[in-house]
């Protein structure tokens, strides 16, 4: 049997290595430079170095990477061996501190949008120590930033770190404000639940549009599909929990505290949900948790897939966003309490995040803008593209109450003091669960449900941070002036709920009268990615960018290009398969049925009349196949079209409102075919063999 507790963490440089391995004073230097960020000696980075190094080939590392997180969404590596040459013709195990801190990479080769020419190369990776190294195989992995030779972010976590930095530093004048002095940092912390797909090797080889896109491109709905719901938190199948088992230990090896395993709603989904922990840290886990994925699947002959909407028809797989906020000393400062201090300081933070999701809710759609996302968003547990907060009926009461200067519970009317413990003695948790809301809170954090399965959730994370400390900076900076304490604090309480109000839905998100009334409300409703990716680079967010210094101008002009640009390839490159499936195979299928039909007839009118069914057959079938030729042709003529424009974002327009409208058309027409011809025809497995057949 397993011993967990000695198995977790085995492959990661944690501080209980730290501390075995390192001589005190190194080790309380290291933690000055992680905790307090100073800047890091290169004595003190080298006698980490060395320590790192022995561990790492103690466990059987012959190679180090940095490993970064560019713009491509995915993580990137390069990998050098420990080995340097002797005189005698040998080798040496050497790693510097030098290796350790700073490392070099083409940063032409990867996404910048315009921040580097082509032939500026030079980029460099550096050490993230706030996050610790970990072994995969034979390498040591060194989490690190990367940026270019000018200084330009050119990842996600540099931003990440900016944001964290920024809200630490504003929740700390807000404790301070309460009297609270003691605590010196304020942390960020997010789970981020995991929802993917599973389905068998055998049936994603031959399917094209899996392989090139990792979604269906055709599929007709299979006789059951999700309506019952069997599948959500049923028994897991026994080669799904092999897996299930295998992911869990490799995992518990890399530090990631996988806690959470179940079936999700549609057939051959599930989920895994991690415990909290510190955002920077969430973020390099959620990483290794999707990278893990495909590598276990893989041994166990299956195939993970992490598309936002892999099947037409079936639940798309989000990556909700757990977020809260906790302080060195161990206080979640969205937990309500039981004391009058508590209270009045939980109600200002939940009143800053509502200003700041509705003051910045363009930004945090655009945060999640994909073309798979689009997909998802809207139906099927994924909430809509409006965002709004859900507080559930007993905190919208209490803020109620609070701008009316009511008691809570609709009693005497009198003035509330904001030192006054209004908050009951929570039982249960202060709110429901509200599957359609976009931002929601949950008892003692927030839970963002828009991100995408394939989403990092370094993007998100870091609007998430930046709004919050905005608003939170705009608090302090008030309250700070004021000459009574108590009086200033419910006057900005009560402003906050009554200018944000509108942000607060606790309804259901997905009927046709939200949608009218978030319009009345002046709620953006940025149904596709080309519409919400602009809202980065609007006058409102660049300044809020470059106040808190996440990023510069410059930074957040080369994101708006580098989405557009994704958006736009990655509709192309399903737009270029799914011709290539109609010519190669699906239409020489239909055709072929058809030579069969018209055979069968021919045959037959010797002895009977023809049949209507038969008449039926052949004129759908007939007129089927014009029509998949004719949609092919007109989906050909787009894509050529869409060659000729070189704006960036006037690309993403053609492909958002001329190629998918195509695409969808002529899905139609093959799914239609789909539904009537023989199986052994159809070129490619269909929804129930690759959904049903474990």
């Amino acid at each position: 049997m397993t011993d967990i507790p000695e198995l977790f963490g085995s492959l990661v440089f944690n501080d209980e290595v730290m501390k075995e391995r390192l001589d005190l004073n190194i080790y309380n230097s290291l933690h000055d430079t992680i905790e307090e960020g100073r800047p890091l000696d290169i004595t003190v980075a080298n006698s980490v170095a060395a320590a790192m190094k022995n561990w790492a080939i103690e466990k059987g590392a012959t190679h180090f990477t940095h490993w970064f997180q560019p713009m491509t969404g995915i993580t990137a590596e390069k990998h050098d061996s420990f080995i340097s040459p002797t005189k005698n013709g040998g080798v040496i195990m050497e790693f510097s501190g030098k290796e350790l801190i700073k490392g070099e990479s083409d940063a032409s080769s990867f996404p910048s949008g315009g921040l580097r020419a082509t032939f500026e190369a030079r980029g460099y990776t550096a050490w993230d120590p706030t996050s610790y190294a970990f072994i995969k195989g034979t390498s040591l992995y060194i989490p690190t930033v990367f940026c270019s030779w000018g200084g330009e972010a050119l990842d996600k976590k540099t931003p990440l770190l900016r944001s964290m930095e920024r809200l630490c530093t504003e929740s700390l004048r807000i404790l301070k404000l309460f009297g609270n002095t003691s605590v010196k940092r304020v942390i960020a912390t997010v789970g981020a639940e995991q929802e993917y797909f599973l389905i068998d090797r055998e049936m994603y080889d031959k399917r094209k549009d899996l392989i090139f896109t990792g979604r269906t491109l055709f599929g007709a709905k299979p006789p059951k599909g999700q309506s019952v719901e069997h599948h959500y938190y049923g028994a897991i199948k026994p080669r799904i929990a092999a897996f299930m088992n295998e992911l869990d230990k490799e995992l518990w090896k890399l530090g990631v505290l996988a806690k959470t395993k179940h079936n999700e709603a549609a057939p051959a989904q599930h989920e895994l949900a991690p415990i909290f922990t510190i955002v920077n840290t969430a973020t390099d886990h959620n990483q290794l948790i999707m990278e893990t994925m495909k590598t276990v699947a893989d041994r166990h002959g299956l195939v993970c897939l992490l598309h936002e909407k892999p099947f037409e028809g079936m639940n798309g797989s989000g990556k909700h966003i757990n977020w809260s906020l906790s302080t060195d000393k161990g206080e979640n400062l969205f937990a309500p309490g039981d004391s009058p201090e508590s209270n009045a300081q939980f109600l200002l933070f939940l009143c800053a995040v509502i200003s700041a999701v509705d003051e910045y809710q363009d930004v945090l759609r655009a945060s999640v803008a994909s073309a798979g996302n689009d997909n998802r968003l809207g139906s099927s547990e994924a909430p809509p593209a409006i965002v709004s907060i859900f507080l559930g009926d007993e905190l919208t009461d209490i803020l109620d109450a609070l701008e009316k200067k009511e008691t809570y519970g609709g009693k005497e009317k009198s003035e509330v003091e904001i030192g006054v413990d209004i908050l009951p003695h929570f039982t249960k948790d202060v709110s429901d669960r509200n599957r359609t809301s976009p931002f929601a809170f949950t008892g003692n954090k927030w839970e963002f449900r828009m991100p995408g399965s394939s989403l990092s959730i370094a993007g998100p994370s870091t609007v998430i941070n930046t709004i919050v400390a905005e608003e939170l900076s705009i608090i302090a900076s008030e309250l700070e002036k004021a000459e009574d304490f108590n009086y200033s604090l419910g006057h900005i309480i009560r402003r906050a709920i009554r200018r944000h109000r509108r942000i607060i839905f606790n309804g259901d998100g997905y009927s046709d009268e939200w949608k009218t009334e978030a319009k009345k409300r002046g709620l953006t409703d940025n149904a596709s990615a080309v519409d919400a990716l602009p809202a980065f680079v609007n006058d409102k967010n660049i300044a809020l960018f470059t106040k808190h210094r996440i990023y510069s101008e410059k930074e957040v002009h080369s994101r708006l290009d580098i989405l557009l640009g994704t958006y736009t390839d990655t509709v192309l490159i399903e737009a270029q398969t799914m011709l290539e499936m109609v010519r190669k195979d699906i239409y020489p299928s239909v055709t072929k049925y058809l030579k069969e039909l018209c055979e069968t007839v021919k045959l037959a009118e010797n002895y009977t009349a023809m049949l209507k069914s038969e008449k039926d057959m052949i004129s759908m079938y007939s007129c089927g196949a014009d029509s998949i030729y004719e949609g092919a042709c007109e989906l050909e003529t787009k894509i050529n079209t869409l060659k000729s424009i070189s704006d960036a974002y006037g690309r993403a327009e053609f492909t958002a409102n001329s190629i998918l409208p195509t695409m969808k058309k002529l899905r139609i027409v093959a799914d239609s075919l789909e539904a009537h011809c023989p199986k052994n025809l159809w070129p490619y497995p269909d929804y129930g063999d690759i959904l049903f057949n474990f």
